[in-house]
């Protein structure tokens, strides 16, 4: 027999809201900030990002257009507003994260320890979960 009161329901429900918001946010910000930071770094050519291109065989410009869409993606994803921008912004991210895993794969470039293959794996997965926590005011 459920003994919870209605004020008791209602609470709960609230908690597993704001819970659920919370778990969104922080997802999300470690996304945004993760590929801000790969795609001003592929801009900018900082780090490996020149080796890292090169290697598997893209050419250098390579670099400018995947930073550019890392950030407008972001911005997508972060801004309020635009729900379909948004669904087009999240299978971008996750189609170039899973893009860039099997470009390593296919060159053998799994980098010390897998990482070519891991992170961006990681960062599909950071973009799945946010797509999936997501509120309702960021659905379509």
């Amino acid at each position: 027999m459920n003994t919870m009161t209605s004020n008791e329901k209602i609470t709960k429900v609230e908690s597993r809201r704001i819970g659920k918001t919370a778990a969104y946010w922080t997802v999300t910000i470690i996304l945004a900030f993760s590929i801000a930071l790969s795609g001003i770094g592929q801009l900018m050519r900082l780090g490996g990002n020149v080796d890292l291109v090169t290697h598997i065989g893209y050419p250098l410009y390579i670099t400018y257009i995947l930073g550019t869409w890392k950030l407008l993606g972001i911005l997508a994803i972060v801004m309020p507003g635009f729900p379909r921008l948004k669904e087009w912004a999240y299978s971008g991210i996750f189609f170039l994260m899973t893009g860039a895993t099997l470009s390593h794969v296919f060159a053998h470039d799994y980098g010390v320890g897998g990482f070519n293959v891991i992170l961006p794996l990681f960062y599909a997965a950071l973009g799945i979960a946010s797509w999936a926590l997501r509120p309702k005011s960021r659905r379509l």
